[in-house]
C-alpha cells in the first residue's frame, strides 16, 4: 500500500523550535503506511488526519479535497468521506459538499466555550484527585513531569503536547469518576490542538502550573488543588484567545481571495 506522505503540502511550519524541515518531517512519515496499524480503515485515516491537523501540517483554512487525501493515504474516497464527516463532528474540519472540507477556523466564541467547560472539569479532576491520589499515582504524575521538562530542554513541542494530554487524563484517571474521564477524552483532541499552537511560548509557564498541581494533589489540599487547576486553565485561555484574535487580524487584513 502507497505510505503515508503528501507531496502537495509544502507549508512550512511555525516554528524552528522542536520542529525539522518540513522535507525531514514528510520523509519520516513516508516510512508510515495506513495499513501498518490494526484499526479499521476509516480509523486509521482519521487519526492520521487529526494528527496531521494538530501537528499544522494542515492549517486552519486549508482545502482538502477528497480525491487529494485518497491519494494522500493511499486509500479510496469512501474511508476519507467518512474521516471527514468524524473530524467535522470533532471540530477539526467543514464539509464542503462534493468538495470535500477545509480545516476550521476557531473563533474566539468557539475558543471560550471550550474553555469554560474545560475550566468546570478540571476542576473538579483537581479536587477529587487530592482527595483520591495513591503515593504510586503520584510517583507517576512526578515521572511525567520528569519527562516534560527533558522534552522541553531539548525543545521537543510535539512530545509536549502529548504529554500535556498525557498529564490530564491522569489527572481525570486519579479522581475516579468515569464520566467526567470521558467528557474529558471527548475534549483532548481539540486541546492538544490549541496547546501545540501555543506551546511554543505557553510550555515553560504550563508546565510549571501543572507542577504546582501536582504538588497540590501530593498534600491532599483539595482546595489549593482547585486552584491550581482553575489558575492553569485561565493562563491556557487567556494565551489561547490571544492567538485566536491574532489569527483573524491576519486574516481579515488579507486581500479578497487570498
Amino acid at each position: 500500500m502507497p505510505p503515508i506522505a503528501d507531496a502537495h503540502q509544502s507549508r512550512p511550519p511555525k516554528s524552528r523550535v522542536g520542529r525539522r524541515e518540513r522535507s525531514a518531517t514528510v520523509s519520516t512519515v513516508e516510512t508510515t503506511t495506513i495499513g501498518d496499524r490494526h484499526l479499521p480503515l476509516r480509523d486509521k485515516v482519521v487519526a492520521e488526519l487529526r494528527r496531521r491537523i494538530i501537528d499544522g501540517f494542515y492549517a486552519p483554512g486549508d482545502r482538502l479535497t477528497e480525491d487529494r487525501l485518497a491519494d494522500t493515504f493511499g486509500v479510496s474516497r469512501n474511508p476519507v468521506r467518512e474521516a471527514i464527516r468524524m473530524l467535522e463532528a470533532e471540530g477539526f474540519l467543514v464539509a464542503v459538499p462534493r468538495r470535500g472540507a477545509t480545516v476550521a477556523r476557531v473563533s474566539p466564541r468557539d475558543m471560550a466555550d471550550l474553555f469554560d467547560v474545560r475550566l468546570a472539569l478540571e476542576d473538579l479532576a483537581a479536587r477529587r484527585a487530592a482527595e483520591r491520589a495513591e503515593a504510586a499515582e503520584v510517583a507517576a504524575l512526578d515521572d511525567l513531569l520528569a519527562t516534560a521538562r527533558v522534552a522541553m530542554a531539548d525543545g521537543r513541542l510535539d512530545d509536549l503536547a502529548e504529554l500535556n494530554t498525557r498529564f490530564h487524563a491522569m489527572i481525570c484517571t486519579i479522581s475516579g469518576n468515569a464520566l467526567l474521564r470521558g467528557l474529558m477524552e471527548s475534549l483532548h483532541g481539540r486541546l492538544q490542538w490549541v496547546y501545540r499552537q501555543t506551546a511554543e511560548r505557553r510550555a515553560p509557564s504550563s508546565w510549571t502550573e501543572h507542577e504546582a498541581l501536582v504538588a497540590a494533589i501530593r498534600a491532599g489540599d483539595v482546595d489549593a488543588a482547585g486552584e491550581a487547576a482553575r489558575m492553569h486553565v485561565r493562563q491556557a485561555r487567556m494565551a489561547a484567545l490571544s492567538h485566536t484574535d491574532k489569527i483573524e487580524d491576519h486574516t481579515a487584513a488579507l486581500p479578497d481571495g487570498a
